[in-house]
This record gives C-alpha cells, sequence and structure tokens, in this order.
C-alpha cells in the first residue's frame, strides 16, 4: 500500500519541493501557464513547507530582478516588502478593536444578570454608579440609579422574597445568554465553540481546515464568546481571543497575493496574529509573542518574530485606545505590593507550584475523559441539552456565595488584592490596630470575622471551580482555560497567604520568622500568595513556562515578584510531567486525532525506515506511474482505482528508478484540462514525464507532456535510515512524505501518518487514533 488510507480520499501526504515548477519556459507544452487548481490543498490535507518556500523564493527573485528594469516596478518591489508591516498593522487594529468590544459587552451582560441601570440601560453597574452624586466611597457600589430585579418588579431589594426573585433571574438571563450562544454555534459556525488554540496549533503546523478561520466563524465567535462569559460558565475569553485574532490574520491576508497564494507565508502571519490574541487577551505584547514562539507556532523565524512584536504592539495600543476597564491601564489585574518578599517565601511557592502541578495533571485526565466520553456516547448528540445543564448547575451553586456569582476576572483581581487603608471587602476585615500603622503601609494583623467568612466561601468557591470547569472546557460554546485556571490558583493561593499571615503575626517569635518579621511588620502579602498559585495553576494545565512568566508580570505590572513565579511554573511543570507529559491541548490534539508532529518530544526508539514504510510484506505491490510509457486512460484507471493523494514516477516497471513524485489532484486537473483544451488528446494518448517525447509510429494520436507538474526533487532516505533520524526530518521540513530507496531503486513510502502511527504505536496507544475526525 503506497499512502495511510481515511476517510477522506485525499487525506494522503506529499511532497513537492518546486522543482517542476521552475525552468519550465522553454517546454511548450499546454502548462506553460500554471493552471488554476495546480499546486493547492484539499480540505483536511498537509501543506507542503519545501514547496511552498520555494515558491515564495521564486516569486521574490523575480520581483528583485524586474526592480531594476522600471520605476513602476522598484514600487512593485517596494510594496511588496512593505506588505508585510501593512498586514501586522490591521491584524492589530481590527484584533484590538474586537478585544475592546468584547471587554465591554461581557462587562455589561454580567452585571445584566443582576440588575439594571435607570439613567441608561447601557451602562454596567461600575460606569452607572462613577456618574451618581449620591456614592459614598464605602459603598462604591451601591447607588440610586442601579437597581436589583427585585427592586424594579417588586419595589424592594430586602427579605426572602426579593432574594429568591434575584436568584431566579439570575439563573434565567444566564440558561438565555448561554442558549443564545450553543445556538449560534450549531446553527451557523460548528468551528467557533471550544478554545481554539489547539486547532490553530495544528494549521500552524501545516494542516489545512476550510472554514475554521473564516468570516463567519469570526463573527459568530466574537458574539457568542460574549454570551458564554456573560452566563456565569467557568469560562475565559482569553483562549479564544488567539482564535479570534488568527480568524482575523487569515481574512485580511486575501488583501494581499504573496499571502493569499502561499499557505506557508500564511502560517507566518498567523504566528504573528495568535501573539497579537495574547496580547490583547492580557494586555501583554511581550508576553504574546513569546506564548506564540514557545505554545503555538511550528515554523518561526525571526522575520516573523518581529512582525508579531509588532502586530501584539499595535493591538495592544489598540486596545489602550478603547479603555474597556476604564481605568486608563492595559492590564487586566493591576497590583501594588508595598512589601518586598523573603527567601523563605520560596517553600511555599514551590508548595504552590506542586499544588499546581498536580490539579493539572488531574484536570487535563478527567477532562479528557469527560471529552472521550462525550464524543463515543449519546452524550455528544445533545450539545444544547449539556451547555443548559451545566449552566443551571453552575449558575443555581454559584449565585449564594458572592465569590462565584462575581465574574471570575473580577474574582481573580480581588484575590490579587493587597489590603489597604481605603479597601472594604470581606478579605480586609482585620482586626485595626491604628496605633501600630506607619503612612501607608499596614502591618500584619490578626483577622476579623470578615476574613474567617471569606475563607469558608472561597473554599467552596474553590470545589465548585475545579470540578465544574472539567465539565465546561469543551462543550460546544467558546470556552477558554486561562481565567479558570487561574482562578483555582488564585484562590488557593490567597488561603495559603492569609494561612501564612496569620501564623507570621501570632507566631512571629519562631525561629523561621524571628530574622525578618517582627511584630507589627507587615512581612506577608496574601495577594502575592494569589498570584504565584494562579501561575502554578496555569502552567501545570498548559505546560507554559517563559511566556506565562512574563504574562503574569506584564498582567500584574508586579515585575519584582519574577522569581516566586519563576520557581512556581517551573516546579508545576516538573510535578506535571512527571505524572503525564502532555499539556491539554496537545492532549485535545491527540484525542481529536489531527495530523501534528509534537516538536517537544524526542524519539528514542531503534526502528528504522523500512519497519515503517508501506508497502509491508503482506501488502499489493507500490502504485507507480511511468516516465513515458502509459497511456492517458492507463493513468485514470489508477486514480479511479486508488484513494493515494500522490504517485511516484519511476522510469519503467522493471527498473523501478526513481524520476520524481506527482500529486494525484494536479494530475486529475490537468489531464481534464488537456482533453478539453488540446487537440487530439484522447485516452490511447501517451503521457510523458521527460524533456524529449518518446519515439511513436507517425499515426499514433497526440502526446500529453506533463513534466511541469512533475516534483523532480522528491525527498528521499534509504531503507536503513533510524527512524529517529526520518522523524526529525519530518519535523524540522514539514514534510508530508518521504519516498524509500536501496541502491537507488524505489522500495516504499512514508507518510506523515505513518510516523504518527508509529509513534503512537511505540508508546503503546492505538495507531488507528490518528485521524482526523
Amino acid at each position: 500500500m503506497l499512502l495511510w488510507r481515511g476517510k477522506n480520499p485525499n487525506e494522503g501526504f506529499s511532497l513537492y519541493n518546486g522543482g517542476g515548477m521552475n525552468g519550465t519556459s522553454q517546454m511548450m507544452d499546454f502548462l506553460e501557464e500554471p493552471l488554476p487548481g495546480v499546486g493547492t490543498y484539499e480540505d483536511f490535507n498537509t501543506i507542503d513547507w519545501v514547496r511552498e518556500k520555494s515558491r515564495d523564493r521564486d516569486r521574490h527573485r523575480e520581483i528583485a530582478s524586474k526592480s531594476k528594469e522600471s520605476t513602476w516596478a522598484l514600487i512593485h518591489s517596494v510594496s511588496d516588502a512593505f506588505s508585510g508591516w501593512l498586514l501586522m498593522l490591521l491584524i492589530g487594529l481590527l484584533a484590538g478593536s474586537l478585544a475592546g468590544l468584547i471587554d465591554i459587552s461581557a462587562h455589561w451582560m454580567t452585571d445584566l444578570k443582576e440588575g439594571l441601570c435607570l439613567s441608561g440601560f447601557w451602562f454596567n453597574h461600575e460606569h452607572c454608579c462613577w456618574n451618581s452624586n449620591e456614592t459614598t466611597f464605602e459603598d462604591r457600589d451601591k447607588c440610586p440609579e442601579w437597581e436589583s430585579w427585585s427592586q424594579l418588579i417588586i419595589g424592594h431589594g430586602e427579605g426572602a422574597f426579593a432574594y429568591i426573585l434575584n436568584y431566579f433571574m439570575y439563573v434565567l438571563w444566564a440558561l438565555v445568554f448561554s442558549l443564545l450562544a450553543v445556538l449560534l454555534v450549531r446553527g451557523f459556525a460548528p468551528y467557533a465553540c471550544g478554545s481554539g488554540i489547539p486547532e490553530i496549533k495544528t494549521i500552524l503546523s501545516g494542516f489545512i481546515i476550510r472554514g475554521y478561520l473564516g468570516k463567519w466563524t469570526l463573527i459568530i465567535k466574537t458574539v457568542t464568546l460574549v454570551l458564554a462569559v456573560s452566563s456565569g460558565l467557568s469560562l475565559g475569553k482569553e483562549g479564544p481571543l488567539v482564535h479570534v485574532a488568527c480568524c482575523c490574520g487569515n481574512i485580511l491576508c486575501h488583501l494581499f497575493t504573496k499571502y493569499r497564494k502561499n499557505e506557508a507565508k500564511r502560517r507566518e502571519v498567523l504566528s504573528a496574529a495568535a501573539a497579537a490574541g495574547v496580547s490583547v487577551a492580557f494586555g501583554a505584547p511581550i508576553g504574546g509573542v513569546l506564548f506564540s514562539l514557545e505554545e503555538v507556532s511550528y515554523y518561526f523565524p525571526l522575520k516573523t518574530l518581529w512582525r508579531s512584536f509588532f502586530a501584539a504592539l499595535v493591538a495592544a495600543f489598540t486596545l489602550r485606545s478603547i479603555n474597556p476597564f476604564g481605568n486608563s491601564r492595559l492590564v487586566l489585574f493591576y497590583v501594588e505590593f508595598h512589601t518586598p518578599w523573603h527567601l523563605l517565601e520560596l517553600v511555599p511557592f514551590i508548595l504552590l507550584g506542586i499544588f499546581g502541578g498536580l490539579w493539572g495533571s488531574f484536570f487535563i485526565r478527567s477532562n479528557i475523559a469527560w471529552c472521550r466520553r462525550r464524543k463515543t456516547t449519546k452524550l455528544g448528540k445533545y450539545p444544547v441539552l449539556e451547555v443548559l445543564v451545566v449552566t443551571a448547575i453552575t449558575a443555581v451553586l454559584a449565585f449564594p456565595n458572592e465569590y462565584t456569582r462575581m465574574s471570575t476576572s473580577e474574582l481573580i483581581s480581588e484575590l490579587f488584592n493587597d489590603c489597604g487603608l481605603l479597601d472594604f471587602s470581606k478579605l480586609c476585615e482585620y482586626v485595626n490596630d491604628f496605633n501600630s500603622t506607619t503612612g501607608d503601609v499596614l502591618p500584619d494583623r490578626a483577622a476579623g470575622p470578615g476574613v474567617y467568612t471569606a475563607m469558608w466561601q472561597l473554599a467552596l468557591a474553590l470545589i465548585l471551580k475545579v470540578f465544574i470547569t472539567i465539565f465546561t472546557f469543551g462543550m460546544k460554546v467558546p470556552s477558554g482555560l486561562f481565567i479558570p485556571s487561574m482562578a483555582v490558583g488564585a484562590i488557593v493561593g490567597r488561603l495559603l497567604g492569609v494561612g501564612m499571615e496569620q501564623l507570621a503575626y501570632y507566631h512571629h517569635d519562631w525561629t523561621i520568622f524571628s530574622g525578618w518579621c517582627s511584630q507589627g511588620a507587615d512581612c506577608i502579602t496574601p495577594g502575592l500568595y494569589a498570584m504565584v498559585g494562579a501561575a502554578a495553576c496555569l502552567g501545570g494545565v498548559t505546560r507554559m513556562t517563559v511566556s506565562l512568566v512574563v504574562i503574569m508580570f506584564e498582567l500584574t505590572g508586579g515585575l519584582e515578584y519574577i522569581v516566586p513565579l519563576m520557581a512556581a511554573a517551573m516546579t508545576s511543570k516538573w510535578v506535571a510531567d512527571a505524572i503525564g507529559r502532555e499539556g491539554i491541548y496537545d492532549a485535545h490534539i491527540r484525542l481529536n486525532g489531527y495530523p501534528f508532529l509534537e516538536a517537544k518530544e524526542e524519539f528514542s526508539h531503534k526502528t528504522l525506515a523500512m519497519d515503517v514504510m508501506r508497502p509491508r510484506r503482506n501488502d499489493p505491490v507500490l502504485t507507480v506511474i511511468t516516465q513515458d510509457s502509459m497511456m492517458v486512460e492507463d493513468v485514470e484507471a489508477i486514480i479511479n482505482e486508488t484513494t493515494y493523494s500522490g504517485y511516484p514516477v519511476v522510469v519503467s516497471r522493471e527498473s523501478q528508478r526513481l524520476v520524481g513524485f506527482v500529486l494525484r489532484r494536479d494530475l486529475i486537473i490537468s489531464i481534464e484540462n488537456a482533453r478539453k483544451k488540446q487537440d487530439g488528446i484522447v485516452s490511447t494518448s501517451i503521457i510523458y514525464f521527460t524533456d524529449h517525447s518518446p519515439p511513436l509510429p507517425p499515426s499514433s494520436p497526440s502526446m500529453l507532456k506533463l513534466r511541469s507538474i512533475l516534483d523532480l526533487s522528491p525527498f528521499t532516505v534509504t531503507d536503513q535510515t533510524p527512524m529517529e533520524i526520518v522523524v526529525d526530518i519530518f519535523r524540522k521540513l514539514g514534510l508530508r512524505q518521504c519516498l524509500v530507496t536501496h541502491n537507488g531503486k524505489l522500495l516504499g513510502i512514508i507518510t506523515k501518518k505513518d510516523v504518527l502511527k508509529h509513534i503512537a504505536q511505540m508508546a503503546n496507544q492505538d495507531p488507528d487514533s490518528i485521524l482526523f475526525n
């Protein structure tokens, strides 16, 4: 068997170096002008990186040579060079504008579940009370202009009936928002669900999923993301914003010919768009570039790094200009900690890292098990019902607890907060001792009743978040994982931070505290522990390291706390990797059977190319095309009888010496076109792939020359090449397949799917799971 045979008849992999595309101007055959469709790809196929790069080099060489001939050609050359930067500018502007729109809309619709602003229904709760003259600083979230649903319906907000009415309206709005979200996704853009990052990683590795980055997906994802976040489900908008930004990049690529016609160039743009997505998600432009480099991108040249930086900068600037948070700050959770951390605090920070790694592994295994059940049972047939049930459970359990009722971003912001003199949150209800207060710095104090109430409420919130997120991620609505993961870590961090603070307050004479934590000093910052815990849990789930630390310090502005963040992120990665090597995105890629070769994993098995190549010992012989002795009807019979996406071309069946490789799609288009446009082409016409036509009797029908669609330099390895090297070649060159030879004779072929199946087999996994589903 020549190529892997899947559900899609064209789902094989092939390589084309562009060798046959060059130097064809002297060949007077009908393919002198490129045919529409030749060199393009079917849906659910992998692109040929080597061919695409070769075509781009040819195009660039042609523009450069012409630029010396005329002024117009020089202007065209300059505009071609500048088009990449212009595209980055447009992506940044569009991604920043959409992120601002999503932030403002989500904030307003989240508050709509609790009440309405009388002075203007378009104001959210915070903005409504900003304009009020009767708001006091202590009750800054209460003002006559904002009324709860019970005040609007029955005229007062106190009492059991008013509470039940508010409860009912909260659950009702949550159900309406989630129902709208799932119906829009199901009806208009099925690809708009989930976070989108696993699919974007796969697309950036060269796989084609048509429509995944299209305009309908962009519109529906933007609208349903607002609805899903507003419904109160345990999900975030940050991951899906990467998908939104990549949709912007893909759509804007169609404005420029060099990106529209070259799949490899388009993937460079999508890498930069992913950076812009993280930039606007967190207000972290540098973290966005590093996220794209570390986590998402497959091919990331230096030029893409610069362009990613520019796109992220423009996107962040656009979002800052819109000012969706109304505080003139770009960052999501700005913190101002006044106390430096002490070396001994690294112990609790590392403990948070261990918790983050353990929770990350538990979450990945549980979520993948649930998603597999959804795929393989009847549960998957009822996505609307599943979303409504999970929303109802989340809303019913969330409303009684103020820490789960508020949006997850607000919760994280409160947990990161360092208690000052003007804070009136429950988390800051300490026993005041004003005699020892110096300036703005508050000493460690005994916890008051409000802190103890907040502790058990946070513990309940933690249990809800830990379990409900498992069932939420992967439903048929846009769902990000960054914010729920950070919330789990921030709650654990805050609980540990308050525990450490009280321990230091009541036992400041202990040896561990005596050197740096005297009585009346301000030495423990619970908000810092929340920040470190958030980083640890996010690292445990995604396995990010460098980009995570940079995102966290950009997100909070806490530059001096880089070492605690690094310690927690590294510990969580080590612990999580010890339990299971895959992050959540890689696990979902494997679950969905996408053809993705993970660059981070080492292949250490001692197998050879001959062990993996097709045909195997009992398989049918290799299907090949000869260079100058087959008729049109013979080639058409081969195409109709097989589902392979390409065929090796050999000198003759006897010699089996390799000439090149031809794609099935290119063959079909070329033969169809020749029958229509070239006189004398019939079923008995000889097809030849050589420079010179073979000698034939005068009465023979016209011959068909197809040399220009032949790849004259297919990638080959010998049958004794170790698979370790073959896997490396596939990863680094982005090959679709390579041919296997022995003493120059063609033996077989190895496709990308053969490599993936072999890796799965070596890891004792089901090799048939490598199938796009």
